[in-house]
């Protein structure tokens, strides 16, 4: 498959995690700032809503390829945060929670280190950056 029809389909797959988490996040604020009250962080509406723009956002940046690798760099910030937040330690006594926590931790470390290749690679030329590059290095 060509460079630039892998780097389109790697930034469609990561637009479909942040898109749709990011539209329910705002979608139900009451309930993403209830999870993050549950977690204990501070300004749990605020960290909603913030947490809810950024996805849906970067996600569209990445999905357009606008800003790719500066977008891209942030996700894998907010995917290492997030997963350490709110997923390591957690699952009390529960055996199976604690696994599914161990599980959606390794995820978003995943998803970082995916988001790192997509940053070094960059976006590709289908995309707005590839278009903007040629317009001004032609």
């Amino acid at each position: 498959m060509p460079r630039n029809a892998l780097l389109l389909l790697s930034r469609v797959l990561l637009a479909a995690l942040f898109v749709p988490s990011g539209i329910h996040a705002l979608s139900d604020i009451a309930g993403t700032t209830g999870y993050f009250a549950s977690l204990g962080l501070p300004l749990p509406t605020l960290a909603a809503w913030g947490t809810g723009l950024f996805e849906l956002i970067a996600g569209l940046l990445i999905l357009v390829g606008f800003q790719t690798r500066v977008t891209a760099l942030l996700l894998a910030a907010f995917c290492i945060a997030a997963g350490f937040i709110g997923h390591y330690g957690q699952g009390g006594g529960d055996a199976m929670l604690a696994f599914l926590h161990q599980q959606m931790l390794m995820k978003d470390i995943a998803i970082s280190g995916g988001s790192v290749a997509l940053a070094m690679a960059g976006a590709g030329a289908w995309s707005v950056d590839g278009r903007g590059y040629r317009m001004w290095n032609a």
